[in-house]
């Protein structure tokens, strides 16, 4: 078995690759630590401005400890609450969709719940996501509607070709930092499937 990390630069979760077909990836996640919070937005965009600031602030100092905690990637936005998806009709981020979202930060491997500090925001929560499988398509460039919907579109013919239940909303997960040149910066849509 052979576990993968998105970026070479930057430490992300653990993956085993399952199954790859025309750029998209079913993937196994080991367990891993995020720190994560809840934000009220009226899109994914603003969503993940509003939680970055808090989740930065806790790994760069704003913590029990005064540690600083290196970044890891990606930095995940979706919608919160639970959300059927029918298989057998296109499905799409709802960009301007008003409601909750939760962002996370992967916390380094070299950390555990128990040596992690403790967050000075309230809002920040730190939790074991225990290990999942996702379906995930990578897209390079701007994040857009139209990018997006074409990855999910790719996630969800790779999950009715494989007969695989989805059972999360889309995920989006940003790999590169604010440094990165927009037609540079990797995305990628993913969504947890049973198993």
């Amino acid at each position: 078995m052979t576990l993968s990390t998105p970026s070479h630069a930057i430490e992300g979760p653990k993956y085993e690759v399952i199954k790859s077909e025309d750029g998209v990836e079913l993937r196994k996640y080991a367990a891993f630590i995020v720190a994560e919070v809840t934000v009220e937005a009226k899109s994914m965009d603003q969503a993940s401005s509003k939680g970055f600031r808090p989740l930065a602030g806790y790994i760069f100092g704003g913590n029990t400890a005064s540690d600083k905690i290196a970044m890891t990637s990606p930095v995940t936005t979706k919608k919160a609450g639970s959300q059927k998806i029918e298989m057998t009709a296109p499905v799409t981020t709802k960009a301007t969709e008003s409601g909750s979202y939760i962002v996370r930060f992967s916390m380094p491997s070299k950390w555990t719940l128990d040596t992690l500090p403790i967050p000075k925001n309230d809002k920040v929560k730190l939790f074991e996501v225990p290990s999942e499988m996702h379906i995930a398509h990578r897209f390079k460039g701007r994040k857009n509607t139209r990018s997006i919907q074409a990855s999910e579109k790719a996630v969800l013919n790779f999950a009715t070709n494989n007969q695989l239940k989805i059972i999360s909303s889309p995920i989006v997960a940003g790999y590169d930092g604010p440094f990165t040149l927009p037609g540079n910066r990797r995305w990628e849509v993913m969504m947890q499937v049973e198993g």
